[in-house]
């Protein structure tokens, strides 16, 4: 369930925004036959309902419907004491409130053409209940999987999603910022980053730590309270009207200046290398991870990717990577976009952080 608060800025997301993206959509779908298109969401798998409805569930699942030659229209699972709030957050012409959101959606699609051809994004994770509810509500609906028709679409970034991306940033900048420098326990310090980002903002924001970066190089979710090393390190995971982002931050008490700037660059070298891949798997470990259908952040490539995705230029994605210098092992990630004709990718922030006051 989220946390925050989840409304909408029509000068961060205008109008415009949405509906250009609803045009290259509905011509794409078009082009490829498809008379609908059914995008699942809830409160893991918002990303592509809120790319083209802004539509970010709390908690409950729905069913985007795009028709062909129409606005979209939402089934949720959600009761109608909450359409207010969806009517202000999101770009819908119609809500049907109902536990059953794929007999609902289905409905909608069968009530414009019995016998119309559906096309279902990111159809394999579709869970088996709401796939039989489909089939129950349009029994003459042809349904296909849409995956790669949205894919290509979604994965590249306008202007306002790279602004959304930029604001999320800095939103996990600030907080990170709150890291005292002789910080020694995990639970303060971790309360003190959370305060900050929700307070500039973040719809939410989940951290990880690697406590002790001599030991173990891992980053992860801490319950309870953990002792700080000398070294350690911690990762900020940012959403802010529905973009995610994520962002790395290593203390290294021990390390000089010239260390942590000589990792600092070596890291953006090889981002700015991508979609080339070759300077990132220079390092032990590394992984970039992007929105490709509706989850916020896929791995797409990375040392433990077993079968890489292609990212096209456009795309915003989220880059870790583990950098050695002198035997000193650093933890950095950001936020890039992927460069166009040609050009490099960049970071959307500076992994350069003080070390000392």
């Amino acid at each position: 369930m989220r946390r925050g608060l989840i409304s909408r800025s029509l000068i961060e997301t205008p109008d415009a925004a949405f509906a250009a993206r609803l045009d290259r959509l509905r011509l794409a779908m078009r082009e490829a036959g498809l008379d609908a298109l059914l995008i699942y969401t809830n409160n893991t798998r918002t990303a592509g309902a809120s790319w083209v409805a802004s539509f970010i569930p709390y908690w409950a699942d729905a069913f985007l419907v795009v028709p062909s030659n129409g606005d979209p229209m939402l089934a949720v699972a959600l009761g109608f004491r909450v359409k207010p709030w969806i009517e202000r957050t999101s770009r819908v012409a119609e809500i049907i409130h109902g536990p059953r959101i794929g007999l609902e959606a289905a409905r909608l699609v069968a009530n414009g053409k019995a016998d119309a051809v559906v096309g279902i994004v990111d159809y394999d994770h579709l869970p088996t209940g709401v796939a039989d509810e489909l089939r129950e509500g349009g029994p003459q609906l042809a349904f296909s999987d849409a995956s790669e028709l949205f894919s290509k679409l979604r994965m590249t970034a306008d202007p306002t999603e790279t602004a959304l991306a930029f604001k999320a940033a800095s939103i996990a900048a600030d907080a990170l910022g709150e890291i005292p420098l002789d910080a020694t326990n995990s639970s303060k310090m971790l309360a003190a980053i959370e305060h900050k980002a929700r307070w500039l903002g973040a719809e939410e924001v989940y951290l990880a730590v690697a406590p002790d970066l001599a030991s173990d190089q891992r980053l992860l979710r801490i319950e309870g309270e953990r002792t700080l090393g000398r070294a350690f390190a911690v990762r900020a995971t940012v959403a802010y009207k529905g973009t995610w982002v994520r962002l790395v931050r290593t203390i290294d008490h021990d390390a000089t200046a010239s260390q942590i700037n000589t990792a600092s660059a070596r890291f953006a070298q090889a981002v700015a290398q991508l979609p080339d891949y070759n300077g990132l798997s220079t390092f032990k470990t590394w992984l970039v991870e992007g929105c490709r259908l509706t989850q916020p952040l896929d791995p797409l490539m990375g040392s433990r990717v077993t079968s890489p995705f292609t990212v096209p230029p456009g795309a915003l994605v989220s880059v870790q990577a583990e950098v050695t210098v002198d035997d000193r092992v650093m933890l950095f990630g950001a936020p890039a976009l992927i460069g166009r004709g040609g050009e490099s990718a960049s970071l959307l922030h500076s992994t350069a952080w003080p070390n000392s006051p």
